[in-house]
């Protein structure tokens, strides 16, 4: 039976690389629709949504491959009506493709947010230890590092924008493994699986990749 996985994006619709991505995940035949919380509107209106603090910022990609801050609670205010839309849509599983940690939502029952397969996969693997960290701007390291923080585990952050060269990549993966970095986790929807086997090729310890790793779960969810 052919299921249909919904997806949101912070940013805007089309997100071919996040689409293809879960779409490989996902059972043979899987349909996929993505929405965008930002979707209709203008590269001005985008603009006029800035992050008020590091902990209001959120990166993401629009249509036409901008990268941008925008404001975490402007997402907040806008994702209702996307997960409303795609509700609509006749959705068997919905994913909110963003690693941030969000509230409570009206329409978000059942979603599934990528933050919590992330820290349940770093909980299980790391039970005391360090924790490397890979976030898109340096502003969102101290609020990413407590959340990320427990008993037993010191948590230790680089920032990267997703959208950086081979260069800064590995530049970022070696200050990782400098600190001695127990398992790396990377804090955003927009790494990719190459920047995955770039960093773990130098640091050497298992690295989560948020997207990969809710694509797993959503095909327990879909099968």
């Amino acid at each position: 039976m052919s299921r249909t996985l919904g997806i949101v994006t912070i940013g805007q619709a089309p997100r071919d690389d996040i689409a293809e991505l879960f779409a490989a995940q996902a059972p043979a035949g899987t349909r996929v629709i993505l929405r965008g919380a930002l979707d209709g509107l203008s590269d001005a209106e985008v603009d006029a949504l800035p992050p008020l603090n590091g902990a209001d910022t959120l990166y993401t990609r629009l249509r036409g491959g901008r990268d941008v801050k925008i404001s975490k609670q402007a997402v907040i205010d806008r994702s209702p009506e996307t997960l409303a839309r795609l509700r609509a849509d006749g959705c068997d599983a919905i994913v909110y493709a963003c690693t941030g940690a969000f509230p409570a939502m009206a329409g978000d029952a059942g979603v599934l947010f990528p933050s919590r397969v992330l820290s349940g996969l770093a909980e299980g693997l790391l039970p005391r230890g360090r924790l490397g960290l890979l976030v898109p701007f340096a502003e969102q390291g101290e609020k990413l590092a407590l959340k990320w923080a427990r008993a037993g585990v010191e948590v230790t952050v680089e920032a990267l924008v997703p959208s950086a060269g081979p260069d800064e990549t590995a530049a970022a993966a070696r200050r990782l493994a400098e600190a001695k970095a127990d398992l790396v986790a990377l804090d955003c929807m927009s790494y990719t699986p190459a920047t995955k086997a770039a960093v773990k090729a130098e640091v050497k310890v298992p690295t989560l990749l948020a997207i990969t790793a809710t694509g797993r779960v959503l095909r327990e969810i879909l099968d």
